[in-house]
């Protein structure tokens, strides 16, 4: 227990009294009986003030917390009732894993509980790894009724949590799915009606068909455009091959690369699902670490999510021989093949490109890289010295040779997404339903 700033004032408001005292000798009194007075109401304030066990904390949060993501820590404090309904000033701090962001300096949270009242506060934490992390205990300050004294107590609150990759873009896509507001999470609308290749029924031709739709019979027969229109196909394949070899491994800010591309693998695989496809993963470095054979419904979504929270990047160059070699084996049905890779620095570009040439005969390939700012800022930085120059000059490079790569695949028939890391899952997804919507998978 503590003087708080008033209480301290009313205690040395007898200095002034004892001092007129070597003057005015009766003073002292004065100031005997205003320490007195200060010295009962001290007392008193603090036999009003609640000890730490009229309090009751408890930390709240999601089972999952997500990577990369705002995650909300709430904090509920109840005030057992003694009768007085007064309400109490709290400063409570929380103590979250080290690793953690914060979205302030520290998580010093202040509210006014009533007794018999639940208070809640909160904080929000960005966890930039995945992972077994814990937090720790919390610490509670409060105030006394007259505000002369504060308290502080330790509550045992340490408890593990687990980092997953995002599931808050998940469930913000559930949501506005939903509410048919796709649009907020930069989504666009696609018509996938007439995309498949089942016939459904004929009708009227519209403007924003595609001339290879008409029926040019029933166009003759009834003497106006006639349009086809298809039932979209509902179980295509999608294939996730995810490098989490060595140049994945690399940040963007304070994220990995691979960090960034696994949350847009779990989200392309939520969409995908829900939309009837079947989803397969299949993760390398210098050789195939897990499989998962391509499968329909939620029960594939959290198979796809338990093996993306174990992933662990390894310090080796990836095998794409290997990798493709293992692919081709499992899978037999065409669909879309998503490689998840970096270009940067990597020395088995020429065996990758070779490898998607390859791939190309059975399905459609899409390439997918993150651009990394860095590289992008030090190509375009001005030249002050020697050592800018050598900087930018090797960051050009580094880009020519990532463009002549992309354009190389292109010219092969394969599809290329190169974008930023904080753009990473919401432009996977864009182009998924692109190529869903005109039948290219």
């Amino acid at each position: 227990m503590q003087l708080t700033v008033r209480g301290l004032l009313v205690v040395i408001a007898a200095a002034p009294l004892i001092a007129l005292s070597a003057w005015i000798p009766p003073a002292i009194w004065a100031a005997a009986g205003w320490l007195l007075v200060a010295t009962a109401a001290l007392i008193v304030d603090a036999r009003l003030t609640p000890t730490a066990h009229d309090w009751t904390l408890a930390r709240r949060h999601e089972a999952r917390l997500s990577l990369a993501a705002q995650n909300r820590i709430a904090v509920q404090v109840e005030l057992l009732a003694r009768g007085s309904k007064r309400a109490v000033m709290i400063w409570l701090r929380d103590t979250p894993p080290p690793t953690f962001h914060l979205d302030r300096d520290a998580p010093l949270l202040t509210a006014s509980v009533q007794p018999g009242a639940p208070a809640e506060v909160s904080y929000h934490v960005w966890p930039p790894r995945r992972g077994d992390y814990t937090f720790g205990d919390l610490f509670l300050r409060w105030q006394s009724p007259l505000g002369l004294l504060r308290r502080q107590a330790r509550f045992e609150a340490a408890a593990p949590v687990k980092v997953y990759p995002n599931l808050v873009d998940v469930h913000k896509y559930d949501l506005l799915m939903r509410r048919n507001r796709l649009w907020e999470l930069g989504l666009r609308s696609t018509r996938l009606r007439g995309a498949g290749n089942e016939f459904e029924r004929l009708r009227d031709y519209t403007p924003d068909d595609e001339y290879r739709r008409i029926n040019w019979k029933a166009t003759a027969r009834r003497g106006k455009p006639i349009s086809v229109e298809y039932e979209t196909e509902r179980s295509q394949n999608i294939y996730v091959l995810l490098d989490v070899g060595r140049m994945m491994r690399a940040p963007v800010g304070d994220v990995a690369k691979m960090d960034y591309a696994i949350n847009a693998v779990l989200l392309l695989t939520y969409v995908a699902t829900q939309k009837g496809d079947r989803v397969g993963l299949l993760t390398f470095a210098d050789r195939v670490l897990t499989y998962i054979a391509p499968r329909s419904g939620k029960i594939q979504f959290h198979r796809v999510l338990e093996q993306l929270y174990a992933v662990q990047g390894e310090r080796v160059e990836p095998d794409y021989g290997a990798a493709f070699s293992e692919f081709a084996a499992r899978s037999h049905k065409r669909g879309l093949a998503l490689i998840f890779t970096d270009l940067t620095g990597s020395i088995s570009t020429d065996a990758l490109v070779a490898q998607i040439g390859r791939l190309r005969r059975q399905h459609l390939p899409l390439l997918v890289t993150v651009a990394d700012p860095t590289v992008n800022r030090l190509a375009t930085q001005p030249i002050i010295d020697s050592g800018t120059l050598y900087e930018r000059t090797v960051a050009e490079r580094v880009l020519a040779d990532r463009r002549l790569t992309l354009d190389q695949l292109r010219r092969q028939g394969a599809q290329t997404l190169d974008v930023p890391a904080d753009e990473l899952s919401v432009a996977v997804i864009n182009r998924y339903l692109a190529m869903k919507e005109r039948m290219l998978i």
